[in-house]
């Protein structure tokens, strides 16, 4: 996996494409708390959906003063337009995750240790789990964890590290894939954060955040 890497690294569109949305979440990372809660209802959305889909609802529902001020049928409502078909849930949760906001920045920074924080939002959020919040914590800047999808485990299956497809990934799973991901990361130089981004590329052929 690490040759796989480090081939994709050396391609210089990519590579600049890659450092570019870096900048981008370190970009999220000085900005406020309300920001950081548009970030982490994206996640909220991108669960079992997609990030192009989770994007244009948090467009839609921040154009439409919905985010942090629309009642939930204002939210059902925009998501439903925007074509999510879990409307109705993810709204709840974005409702539920509301009283979060005002000190959701101040008490993820007050976590010394990234990993605690990130189990702090898997208990603490309805509607995210490991990978979620792995996913919200790289898009506001913190470059040490592993998004753990489908990708990434294709990734791991193609170069032999799995030999079949996990039917479901547990607390300990995640953390176990997440050890072998980083032994990778450190063997190329970079952060998990940097270099699952190389890796959905591989996949997709897409960079998003």
């Amino acid at each position: 996996m690490a040759d796989s890497v480090l081939r994709l690294r050396d391609d210089p569109e990519l590579r600049s494409m890659v450092e570019k949305r870096i900048a981008e979440f370190l970009e999220v990372k000085e900005m406020g708390t309300e920001k950081w809660f548009e970030e982490l209802t994206y996640c909220l959305l991108t669960a079992y959906s997609s990030a192009r889909l989770g994007q244009l609802c948090v467009d839609a529902l921040c154009d439409r003063d919905a985010l942090l001020h629309g009642d939930l049928d204002q939210v059902k409502e925009t998501l439903r337009t925007q074509g999510h078909r879990f409307a109705e849930k993810r709204a709840e949760y974005i409702v539920m995750a509301r009283e979060l906001a005002p000190t959701l920045k101040e008490t993820i920074q007050g976590f010394q240790d990234i990993k605690a924080a990130r189990e702090w939002l898997a208990m603490n959020v309805k509607g995210l789990g490991w990978k979620e919040s792995s996913h919200f914590l790289r898009n506001v800047g913190y470059l040490d964890v592993a998004i753990i999808d489908r990708h990434i485990i294709s990734n791991l299956m193609d170069h032999g590290i799995l030999e079949e497809r996990p039917k479901s990934i547990t607390k300990r799973r995640y953390l176990e894939y997440e050890g072998i991901l980083a032994e990778v990361a450190r063997s190329v130089g970079m952060a998990l954060g940097e270099m699952d981004l190389y890796l959905w590329y591989r996949k997709t052929g897409k960079v998003l955040k």
